[in-house]
């Protein structure tokens, strides 16, 4: 069995390794092509920023040239789909529409569901391939069958929260092979096969929003949604007119346009159907009881049951014990001590120690 779970040769195992640019799926890229796997990287064209060099980018302009430099030296071939309007379709609209929602969208979570898990992988099952490798920081474990999904060795680089909706027949046929190590020992690769993206800065934030602020995005793509309305204390009190409800997210405190107060104010609630926002103390946006639907399980287990585990609802965070309690498909989770600022659209992702259960968007 070769390390990618496959009953047969290196070179008789075909690899779709998708292509950002970077240098995380470089070298996973170069890794597997070293180690004698047939490798075809894919790079998809996602928006149209043709000179881009910011470190936030991917899959744009030079990030395009540095995947395709990467296959010319290591001499396997390279391929460039154009997911433009896929990519707008699925991830930039719902975006755009989520903060006009008054919710707070995770976009890596929707380019994972929509493009790269998608459509990606159906491109991979056309060209034939036994897999699709993506420079993940998480750790695929299992079979061809029933794999689990667990967080990276590198905790402070681990993408697992993102990948939570990946449905199991998708994760039974990804691959990510950089989940065992260090982001250290992959900048160390990178620099022993001499890659022209070795030192290249990790993208960063939201790949497609390349100005200082996504307000700006919201503002090109929609701007008859910036309604002006009431800004509310929790008392029911007027303290003033808010700019549009897409420019303010749950848990916000800068930029909220109140001065004066005894106390710093955040946002708590953002009411569309109102076009009102409502600020309060920090404490008040405090709770224990998150609730959620359109559930993904990995673990299928869990199901109808209340089952002691972790979960957090943000990549950032550490996750926090609590009781999961899922019923069809929705449920919440009674965390053991408060989290503050939840917002919906924002995703919940359970944990039992390193293992991903599953996740559900919160409403």
């Amino acid at each position: 069995m070769n390390s990618l779970g496959f009953d047969k040769k290196e070179k008789d195992t075909k690899v779709i390794v998708a292509m950002s640019g970077g240098v995380d799926s470089s070298v996973a890229a170069v890794k597997l092509k070293k180690e004698g796997y047939d490798v075809i990287g894919v790079t998809l064209r996602l928006y149209n920023q043709p000179n881009s060099s910011k470190s936030k980018s991917c899959c744009a302009g030079i990030d395009i040239d540095d995947a395709s430099k990467v296959a010319k030296q290591y001499d396997f071939p390279h391929k460039v789909f154009d997911y433009q309007d896929k990519f707008f379709n699925g991830v930039i609209n719902n975006f755009v529409d989520s903060y006009a929602n008054g919710e707070t969208p995770v976009p890596c979570i929707q380019c994972n569901q929509t493009v790269k898990f998608s459509d990606l992988l159906e491109e991979s099952k056309n060209l034939n391939a036994d897999a699709l490798v993506t420079g993940h920081y998480a750790i695929r474990q299992g079979g061809l069958k029933d794999s689990k999904l667990y967080k990276a060795k590198d905790k402070s680089k681990d993408q697992s929260y993102f990948l939570f909706a990946t449905l199991q027949d998708q994760l039974d046929y990804v691959r990510f092979p950089l989940g065992n190590y260090l982001k250290a020992d992959i900048r160390q690769m990178a620099n022993d096969y001499k890659l022209v993206v070795s030192d290249k800065p990790d993208s960063q934030d939201i790949c497609f929003v390349t100005s200082d602020s996504y307000r700006d995005l919201i503002n090109k793509i929609k701007p008859d949604i910036n309604k002006e309305g009431i800004i509310f204390d929790i008392n029911g009190n007027k303290i003033g007119v808010h700019k549009g409800i897409a420019n303010y997210t749950i848990g916000q405190r800068k930029g909220v346009g109140v001065g004066g107060q005894e106390h710093p104010l955040y946002v708590q609630e953002v009411n569309k159907n109102q076009n009102y926002i409502v600020l309060a103390p920090y404490e008040k946006l405090q709770k224990n009881k998150i609730y959620f639907t359109n559930i993904n399980l990995l673990e299928k287990q869990i199901l109808n049951k209340e089952l002691e585990c972790s979960a957090k609802i943000r990549s950032t965070q550490s996750e926090i014990s609590g009781k999961l309690n899922i019923i069809d498909n929705g449920g919440y989770f009674l965390f053991d001590k408060p989290v503050s600022a939840t917002s919906p659209g924002q995703a919940c992702v359970f944990y039992k120690n390193d293992q991903v259960l599953g996740g559900g968007w919160i409403t």
